[in-house]
């Protein structure tokens, strides 16, 4: 891939997920919200969390990846994949591109049944998978705006602009606040 696209997908990705730092978190904003009715995935056993985004409904699945003894597999912990549900809602592997700049999830175990992730488009924001306390299951947590969030979806509202350079209007974070299990929502804004 040529060095210039190369540059353009960083560029494009790493303003997608500007979580790190520049950027006014608040939670519950509820204006400029998407013209789509997004689905909410349903009947992933081991889903952790779902990524959408415009400008369609298809959906970015992140599943715990077990092996067939039941336990996590330690190299690849997050299996990430699409619901193309504008194609009667098959599943997909994310292409090179989607992987390698994009979608895909690195990862480092950092303890017994704890691991840091990132998205290989933004590497400053680390979501932590482990398990809960509470319920004895993995679950991935992220902190945002000094709240530790159990997180169920994460979406990007892309308002115009291109391929190579969308106009981001925020992220939002939506979950479970880890301080007292309420819902919760915290935008970001781009």
């Amino acid at each position: 891939m040529p060095s210039a696209l190369k540059n353009s997908f960083f560029q494009f990705f790493i303003a997608i997920f500007l979580i790190g730092g520049g950027f006014n978190a608040s939670a519950q904003d509820t204006g400029n919200p998407s013209p789509l009715n997004f689905p909410v995935p349903k009947g992933i056993e081991n889903q952790l969390f779902y990524l959408q985004r415009d400008p369609n409904i298809n959906t970015i699945i992140c599943e715990l990846n077990v092996g067939s003894d039941g336990d996590v597999i330690k190299d690849k912990p997050v299996s990430v994949y699409w619901i193309r549900y504008d194609e009667k809602k098959e599943k997909k592997d994310l292409n090179m591109i989607q992987r390698k700049f994009a979608y895909g999830i690195d990862s480092k175990e950092i303890g017994k049944d704890k691991y840091e992730l990132r998205f290989v488009s933004h590497k400053k924001l680390p979501m932590y998978l482990q398990r809960s306390a509470t319920d004895k299951k993995f679950h991935v947590y992220v902190t945002v705006n000094q709240k530790k969030i159990q997180v169920e979806r994460i979406f990007l509202r892309i308002e115009g602009g291109s391929f190579w350079l969308p106009n981001v209007k925020y992220v939002e974070i939506k979950g479970i606040d880890t301080t007292d299990s309420l819902p919760t929502i915290q935008r970001i804004k781009i």
